[in-house]
């Protein structure tokens, strides 16, 4: 997938021009057949148009997705089609290094905090911010935590101890 995702980037961009030709404008100047050439679905391509209009209205800009508080960012993100909770909190968490961003509907960190805290079932959101409020201000942090929790429990050596896994963990991860 990653390469499949990086041979459609890079159509993408060099159908707009160069990286610095990727501009609302440009992309709105595209009709939804030549996004598709790209290697887009038409309704990517329909979620691409939107993305920009957000942009070149004024709606989104770069000030804002900077300086907005979680809320703010993470409703007017999702009001741009096709851009779901799920690619918001992971946007915030990688993109903006946000420190207290909790997606609560990642498989992976709620596969987490069922196995960390003995939980019988998954935990559904509302429980997965009461049990992850304690904490904060660094849920994305232990977020990363949770990826790596089920990460070791898939690599479990024949000793049945989780291979890589330290007490501190010096390799620079999150």
């Amino acid at each position: 997938a990653t390469k499949a995702a990086n041979s459609i980037y890079t159509r993408f961009v060099s159908l707009c021009g160069t990286h610095s030709d990727v501009v609302p404008n440009r992309v709105l100047s595209l009709t939804p057949q030549k996004l598709r050439e790209t290697g887009v679905s038409a309704r990517k391509a329909s979620y691409l148009h939107d993305l920009s209009d957000k942009f070149s209205t004024g709606f989104l800009s770069d000030t804002l997705i900077l300086t907005a508080d979680d809320e703010t960012l993470f409703r007017m993100l999702t009001s741009v089609k096709g851009i779901g909770p799920w690619s918001v909190h992971m946007f915030m968490i990688f993109s903006l290094h946000r420190p207290d961003v909790l997606p609560v509907g990642d498989l992976g960190v709620r596969k987490g905090v069922q196995c960390l805290y003995g939980l019988k079932d998954l935990p559904k959101p509302m429980q997965m911010e009461q049990i992850c409020e304690k904490w904060r201000p660094y849920r994305s942090v232990g977020s990363w935590y949770m990826w790596r929790l089920m990460e070791a429990k898939t690599t479990k050596g024949n000793n049945g101890n989780a291979q890589g896994v330290v007490e501190d963990d010096q390799s620079g991860g999150f």
